[in-house]
């Protein structure tokens, strides 16, 4: 008995001994075998830009923004961009799916999720829009308007979140808990339209309110009207969206959509072209056949000249060299970053940017962000690549629209 009671001490020693160091692996330092397979993505309707360096500053001679745009040589990661801006059609999913979940959660159509145990939208449902339930949901009495039934897109709320990483890493002895820097803001994402009539006084662009959002003839024009939280939301819901899929597909989940950087949006602007002053890499406005290159108002106010009285089709005029269209004219960009007049003075030269969200009782000036690239109502300096611009994040305008960007992750063979 004192033999057997042996045996089996000593096939537990031996199976303590193997489970402690690892069994199977030959005592050898080899990773752990089951990591999932990445392969990478290619986001449809965007463009891969190399990782590379350019030169920062004043591309011509330009006296008076001499101190606001120091030259500077920086190097930028590698990342993908949308190759047009986000157009009215596209910003519609988001609004459409914004409305729809409102009008799911009225009709109560939930389910328990099997993972979290959480109630969750189930959108195998189909939205009955005559139900008197939803009635809410459009102008009642004295708002309605021609006895129209329209909805009240002032219900069109959405709450994105961001994590503040630099404060986080600020926080060396852990002193504060992790949802101190989990950052959360909940706002209308409807387009304000009305912007067309409020930018231009003495100036008739009803039609344009009217019909610039939700008409098909501007499906595939850019969005307008976002301010820089809205754009933010959007990318945040493009985010959730891609995860989605990317889980129920079995795959990883990878970056987060966001608004590019402004030295980022710079970067991919100049096409590969270092120190070019416009997208199409030469200094001037028209090709050599006497055409406009770009979507602006060319002399002293042809708006027309160039093709397009307003806005034009997203993907209009030529694309620059890494197939990024209208990154000089059409709308000007929202960018991420904080504007400040001296920052090249004192930005990192590896992917610089500043960022700074605003706290209450700052001065006005905080809350300014970077826009890139010119619009339709500019003139030809503001087209040019190197050119920093400016407004308040919680302004919306006619001309200034968005594209997203995603960083790539690893080294790609195109980079150098």
């Amino acid at each position: 008995m004192k033999k057997l009671l042996g045996s089996f001490s000593s096939l537990a020693v031996l199976a303590l001994i193997l489970s402690s160091c690892g069994g199977g692996q030959n005592g050898q330092l080899i990773g752990v075998t089951d990591r999932p397979s990445w392969k990478g993505i290619n986001p449809y309707g965007m463009v891969y830009v190399p990782s590379g360096t350019l030169h920062i500053g004043t591309g011509d001679e330009d006296i008076s923004n001499t101190f606001v745009q120091r030259p500077k040589s920086i190097s930028i990661q590698g990342f993908y961009m949308d190759d047009t801006e986000i157009t009215n059609n596209e910003y519609r999913q988001f609004v459409n799916w914004v409305r729809d979940s409102i009008a799911h959660t009225l009709l109560d159509h939930y389910i328990e999720d099997e993972v979290t145990g959480e109630q969750k939208i189930d959108w195998e449902y189909e939205v009955d829009w005559e139900d008197e339930i939803l009635e809410d949901m459009y102008f009642q009495g004295d708002d309605k308007f021609a006895g129209k039934k329209e909805l009240d897109t002032r219900l069109f709320e959405y709450e994105y979140e961001w994590y503040d990483w630099k404060a986080a890493a600020a926080n060396r002895d852990g002193s504060k808990p992790r949802n101190a820097f989990i950052k959360k803001n909940k706002i209308n994402i409807y387009p304000d339209t009305l912007a067309w009539i409020r930018d231009f006084a003495y100036s008739y662009n009803e039609p344009m309110t009217r019909n610039y959002f939700w008409h098909p003839a501007f499906d595939d024009y850019p969005a307008v009207g976002m301010d820089w939280h809205m754009a933010n939301a959007f990318c945040y819901w493009r985010t959730r969206l891609w995860d989605t899929y990317q889980t129920q597909a079995g795959d990883l989940a990878t970056e987060d959509f966001r608004l590019p950087y402004e030295h980022e949006w710079e970067y991919a602007s100049r096409g590969g072209h270092d120190m070019a002053p416009f997208p199409w890499g030469g200094y001037y406005l028209r090709n050599a056949k006497g055409c406009l290159l770009a979507n602006f108002k060319p002399g002293r106010g042809n708006y027309p000249e160039d093709g397009g009285l307003y806005t034009v089709k997203a993907d209009a005029y030529f694309p620059n060299d890494y197939g990024l269209y209208n990154m000089a004219g059409n709308v000007a960009e929202w960018t991420s970053s904080a504007y400040n007049e001296n920052a090249y003075s004192f930005v990192h030269d590896l992917n610089p940017d500043i960022r700074y969200d605003v706290q209450e009782g700052d001065p006005l000036s905080y809350s300014r962000k970077v826009i890139r690239g010119g619009s339709w109502k500019d003139i030809g300096f503001f087209l040019q690549t190197g050119v920093r611009h400016w407004e308040y994040q919680d302004t919306t305008k006619s001309y200034i629209g968005f594209r997203s960007a995603l960083t790539f992750l690893g080294r790609s063979l195109n980079d150098f």
